[in-house]
């Protein structure tokens, strides 16, 4: 089966992004997005809420951006694509799924294929937490803190056990912590 794989960005304090949207303090340097270029090698899908998926899901970089930013979108624009929302019409470049969210995940996990990035947005994310569908939780962690916005984790209604794989920092002071999904057997 499939794993779905949660890879976001994170402030300090928990934030994804600050009180007004703003993403201004998500930096890209070669060893962020080296290692962002390499996370993409290994999944050939991902899911997107619809104004993640509106904000980013085609989104084209300005044409001084460094090259590995470039290849970075370059690889997120070869994976299969899927829209969750509740009332989005699709659009030709993804497969919009509007009901039986749980049921489509369980089908599309089934396919053959590499692993599967939940990009977000929030509510999603809360969502597939609180459905415990996520195998992996990866974080990078800016050493910022935002003091408000929104919240990574908001609403979730049980525990979720980890088991932390790696840890890894960058020149910039990001660090970057992977987890596993811990299951009772």
């Amino acid at each position: 089966m499939r794993k779905i794989i949660l890879d976001l960005a994170v402030s300090l304090d928990g934030f994804i992004e600050g009180p007004n949207g703003e993403i201004d303090w998500i930096t890209m340097d070669d060893s962020v997005g080296g290692g962002l270029v390499d996370f993409l090698s290994g999944i050939d899908a991902i899911f997107y809420g619809r104004v993640s998926y509106d904000l980013w899901g085609q989104y084209l970089p300005p044409a001084e951006v460094s090259e590995t930013e470039k290849q970075l979108w370059e690889a997120v624009h070869s994976k299969e694509k899927y829209v969750f929302s509740h009332n989005a019409v699709g659009d030709g470049k993804a497969t919009f799924i509007n009901t039986d969210l749980a049921e489509h995940v369980r089908e599309i996990r089934q396919r053959p294929g590499k692993g599967i990035w939940l990009y977000g947005g929030g509510s999603l994310i809360t969502t597939f937490i609180n459905l415990d569908l996520i195998d992996v939780y990866r974080l990078a962690i800016y050493p910022v803190i935002l003091g408000e916005g929104k919240p990574v984790f908001d609403n979730i209604r049980h525990r979720v056990n980890l088991q932390l794989d790696q840890v890894k920092s960058s020149n910039n002071g990001i660090t970057f912590l992977e987890y596993s999904r811990k299951r009772d057997v």
